[in-house]
C-alpha cells in the first residue's frame, strides 16, 4: 500500500521587492578606443537611417559581448526625456562568437531624434573621458565618481547618465542594421518588427497590397507570397523580423498490419470527460464513433484525392479506448469522450489557416480543458523565435484555462540528432516524445531545446517502436503504428484524469505529471526524453512510496516574494531531518514573440529548503536573489537555475550513505517564489502556480502521520488525496438529476 498525495493549504505571505537594482558597474577594463568605434556605428546608422524613410523612426541592432541580464541592459543609450531605452526594444536573439558562446542581440526601434542626441551625448562622454584617462577606464574610476571623489564637470550631462554610459558601452560590442537572410519558396508567414505603424499602411509603403483576412489578429504577423516576399526583402529587409514557411510537411505515418482480427465493442458513453483532439479527418465508420464528436473544418478545395483519415482517427481511438487494444499500457484512467476537429489533410498542412482554427475552436469549446494536437512540421524549429503556430498556443494556455498536449514531431531519417518542428516548441504546453519499451528514445525521435535555451520536450511516453508497436483502430480495422503523435494521447489521457476526475488545477497536474517522469535521477533532464518517462499507471503519478511524502501547494503570486517559512518536516531522533527532497514548479506566463529568444515575460524563481538563520538553505544551492552568498553570472541562473523557464524541477541527490541533515533555530523548512518581469507590464500579478514537493526518508521510514499531525497544529489544512472519494464525487456531480412534472 502507497502514500497518499496530499494538498496542503495554508496562508502564503505577500511581501514587496525591498529594493531596486543597486548602482551600476563596470564589468572590466573599457578601452576608450572602443568608444571610438561604437560612435563610429551610430553616425553610420545616422546616415543610412536618414536615406530610408520609408519608417519614421531607425531600427538599430545592438549587440552585446555576452547573455545580459534584464538589469545589464543598456539604459543610458536611446533614453531621453520621458524615453526609457528598455520600451524600445522589438526583438532578441542570440549570436555565437568562435568559442560557441552566446551573445545576445537586441533590436531596438528609437526615433531619428533619440538618435541624434544619443550620439552627441556619447561624443560628449568620449570628450571628457579622454580628459579624465589615458586610454583606459578602470573600474576604480567608476567608482570614484560614484563615491563622489570624482566631478566630471559638464554642463551637458550628469554623473549618473556618464557611468551609465560607460557601463553600457563595456557591454556593447557594436550596433548595426537588422538583417533577415532566410529565403522562401512557397507563401511564409512574416512577422514585421513593431515600428507604430498599422500593418497594412507599413506594407503599402512598400508597394504591398494586403486585406486584413492575411493579418494574424493582434500581431505583426501577415501571410505573403514568393512575390510579395521578393519584394519587401528588396526594398526594406530590414523589416523582417520572423519568417516561416506557411505550408508545413508532416511526417508520413506508417501503419502494419496486425497480427490479430481482434473484435472490439464499447458501451454507450455517459457523463465521461471531452478531451479536445485537433488533428486530421475523423472517420465514423469505427467501433467507437458514440464516442467522438468531429468537425470538418476543412477547405473542401484543399482536400487531396487520396482519403485522409487515419492520423486523425488513430489518435482519437488512443484517447477513448486505447487500453482496450493495448493492455500493457493501461493506465487506469477509463475512457474519455472526444471533441474531434479536423484542420489538416494529405502530408500538409497550412499555419495561417491552423493559427486561425485553433483561436476559434478554443474560443467556441470553453468546456473542454485539455487539448491534444498531433500535428507536426517535419522542419525544424529556429533557435532565435518560436514558430506562430506555438506563440498562438502558449498565448490560449495564458489566457484561458486549458492546457494542450503537443507530439515532440518524427525524424523519418531516424538520426536522433533533428531538432523538434512546430508546434512543439510552445512553451507552456506539455510536449511529448517517444520511447520504446526499454525507456530509450525511439528511432525516430527528435530533440529540443527550444530558444537554445527552454527545456522541451517536457516528457516521454510510449509511442510504439521496432520492439513493439502500439495498436490502433483505423477505418479498416486494428493496425500496429509508432510516433510521437501516439504518445501524446496517453498523456492527454492522464492530464484529463488529473484535472476532470480528481479536480487538479492545470499547474498542479503538469507539476505531477512531470515530478513523475523525473523521478529520483538527478540527471533528468535529456533532450531527446524530457524530463523522463511518465509512470504507465495514474496511481503512481499521484501516489507515493511508504518511505515518501508527497504533497503539493497551488497559490498565486500577488506581489514579488510569495512565501511560507511554516513547513514542519519530522525531525529523527536526534533531531536532524531525514530527508533528502525534491520540488516541481509549473505555471503558465505571458510570452511575447516579437522578443525573440526573451520570449517569458515572468519568471517565478523557486527557492525551496530547511531554514537557517530566518533564509532558505535551498536544496539546489540558489543563491540568484541573495547577494551575500555570491554573484550569478545570467548564462550561469538559465544553465543551473532555469531562470525564465516555465518549469522548474529541482532536487537533492540520493548519493550512498547519505546522512540525515541538520535542522537549526525553528526546525522549520520554507518555500519561496519570486516574481520577476522582463517588460514593465506586470504580467506575473495574480498568476497562478502549483507546486508538487516529496521527501524521501534515508532509513525507509514511514512518517507521513507525523508529518501531517505536525502540519496541522501549525495551522495547515491537509487534505488526503483519495482516488475512490474523488471519483465517487465526479460520478456524483455529473448525476443529470430528474425532476417530477
Amino acid at each position: 500500500m502507497k502514500n497518499s498525495l496530499l494538498y496542503l493549504r495554508g496562508e502564503f505571505k505577500q511581501e514587496k521587492r525591498k529594493s531596486a537594482y543597486g548602482r551600476p558597474t563596470l564589468k572590466g577594463i573599457l578601452e576608450i578606443e572602443h568608444l571610438d568605434a561604437l560612435l563610429d556605428d551610430l553616425v553610420a546608422l545616422k546616415g543610412f537611417w536618414l536615406r530610408n524613410n520609408i519608417i519614421d523612426g531607425a531600427l538599430i541592432d545592438v549587440k552585446y559581448n555576452k547573455i545580459v541580464p534584464k538589469s545589464s541592459r543598456i539604459s543610458a543609450y536611446f533614453s531621453s526625456k520621458g524615453i526609457d531605452s528598455e520600451d524600445s526594444i522589438r526583438g532578441a536573439r542570440f549570436a555565437e562568437d568562435d568559442s560557441h558562446n552566446k551573445k545576445h542581440i537586441f533590436t531596438h526601434y528609437v526615433s531619428k531624434t533619440v538618435l541624434e542626441e544619443t550620439i552627441n551625448s556619447l561624443c560628449e562622454v568620449i570628450n571628457i573621458t579622454k580628459q579624465l584617462y589615458d586610454d583606459k577606464v578602470w573600474p576604480k574610476d567608476i567608482i570614484a565618481i560614484q563615491n563622489k571623489l570624482v566631478s566630471i564637470n559638464s554642463v551637458r550631462i550628469k554623473d549618473d547618465f556618464f557611468v551609465r554610459m560607460l557601463c553600457d558601452s563595456y557591454l556593447v560590442e557594436g550596433f548595426d542594421i537588422p538583417s533577415f537572410n532566410k529565403d522562401f519558396t512557397n507563401t511564409a508567414l512574416i512577422s514585421l518588427y513593431d515600428v507604430n505603424v498599422e500593418l497594412a499602411l507599413l506594407l503599402s509603403k512598400v508597394g504591398i497590397r494586403v486585406m486584413p483576412d492575411r493579418i494574424i489578429k493582434n500581431t505583426t504577423t501577415v501571410l505573403l507570397n514568393k512575390n510579395e516576399l521578393d519584394l519587401l526583402k528588396d526594398t526594406a529587409p530590414y523589416l523582417i523580423s520572423m519568417g516561416v514557411e506557411d505550408e508545413k510537411t508532416i511526417e508520413e505515418v506508417s501503419l502494419k498490419n496486425a497480427k490479430t482480427e481482434k473484435v472490439l465493442s464499447i458501451p454507450k458513453p455517459t457523463n465521461e470527460p471531452i478531451i479536445g483532439v485537433i488533428d486530421k479527418i475523423f472517420d465514423r465508420d469505427v467501433y467507437f464513433s458514440d464516442w467522438v464528436e468531429d468537425y470538418d473544418l476543412i477547405d473542401k478545395t484543399l482536400r487531396e484525392v487520396e482519403k485522409d483519415d487515419y492520423h486523425g482517427t488513430t489518435v482519437s481511438s488512443i484517447i477513448v479506448d486505447g487500453p482496450s487494444f493495448n493492455p500493457g499500457l493501461d493506465d487506469g484512467c477509463g475512457r474519455f469522450r472526444v471533441r474531434h476537429f479536423a484542420v489538416a489533410v494529405g502530408r500538409r498542412f497550412s499555419s495561417f489557416t491552423l493559427l486561425k482554427n485553433v483561436q476559434s475552436i478554443i474560443a467556441n469549446n470553453r468546456d473542454i480543458k485539455v487539448w491534444n494536437i498531433s500535428l507536426g512540421s517535419i522542419l525544424e524549429i529556429n533557435p532565435n523565435y518560436v514558430s506562430p503556430e506555438a506563440a498562438i498556443l502558449d498565448q490560449i494556455q495564458y489566457e484561458n484555462d486549458v492546457i494542450f498536449v503537443v507530439s515532440g514531431t518524427n525524424d523519418g531519417e531516424q538520426s536522433l540528432q533533428k531538432y523538434i518542428g512546430a508546434p512543439a516548441d510552445s512553451i507552456n504546453s506539455i510536449v511529448v516524445n517517444s520511447v520504446n519499451m526499454s525507456k530509450y528514445p525511439a528511432t525516430y525521435t527528435r530533440k529540443g531545446p527550444v530558444l537554445s535555451f527552454f527545456h522541451k520536450p517536457d516528457v516521454s511516453y510510449y509511442g510504439g517502436d521496432e520492439d513493439m508497436y502500439l495498436h490502433v483502430c483505423t477505418p479498416l480495422g486494428e493496425r500496429l503504428v509508432s510516433g510521437t503523435s501516439y504518445a501524446a494521447p496517453w498523456i492527454a489521457r492522464k492530464l484529463a484524469y488529473l484535472i476532470y476526475v480528481l479536480k487538479f488545477n492545470r499547474e498542479v497536474a503538469k507539476a505531477l505529471i512531470i515530478d513523475s517522469a523525473a523521478g529520483w535521477n538527478n540527471n533528468s533532464y535529456s533532450e531527446q526524453k524530457g524530463y523522463g518517462v511518465v509512470p504507465i499507471k495514474i496511481s503512481d503519478i499521484i501516489e507515493s512510496n511508504r518511505d515518501e511524502i508527497k504533497f503539493y501547494f497551488f497559490a498565486k503570486s500577488e506581489k514579488y516574494n510569495t512565501y511560507t517559512y511554516n513547513i514542519p518536516v519530522p525531525l529523527n531522533e536526534n533531531d536532524k531531518f531525514p530527508f533528502v527532497a525534491k520540488a516541481t514548479l509549473c505555471y503558465f506566463p505571458a510570452c511575447s514573440r516579437n522578443q525573440g529568444v526573451d520570449y517569458t515575460n515572468t519568471e517565478f524563481d523557486i527557492s525551496f529548503g530547511r531554514m537557517a538563520h530566518n533564509k532558505i538553505k535551498t536544496i539546489n544551492n540558489n543563491i540568484q536573489t541573495d547577494t551575500s552568498e555570491g554573484f550569478v553570472f545570467e548564462e550561469n541562473a538559465r544553465e543551473y537555475y532555469r531562470k525564465w523557464d516555465n518549469v522548474k524541477h529541482i532536487q537533492e541527490e540520493i548519493k550512498p550513505g547519505v546522512r540525515a541533515r541538520n535542522s537549526y533555530e525553528t526546525s522549520l523548512w520554507g518555500l519561496s517564489v519570486k516574481t520577476k518581469e522582463r517588460l514593465k507590464l506586470k504580467y506575473g500579478e495574480g498568476m497562478n502556480f502549483g507546486v508538487v514537493v516529496t521527501l524521501k526518508e534515508i532509513t525507509g521510514k514511514n512518517r507521513i502521520e507525523d508529518f501531517v499531525r505536525q502540519c496541522t497544529a501549525r495551522g495547515w489544512i491537509v487534505s488526503e488525496i483519495k482516488v475512490s472519494n474523488r471519483i465517487e464525487i465526479y460520478n456524483k456531480a455529473e448525476e443529470t438529476i430528474k425532476f417530477d412534472e
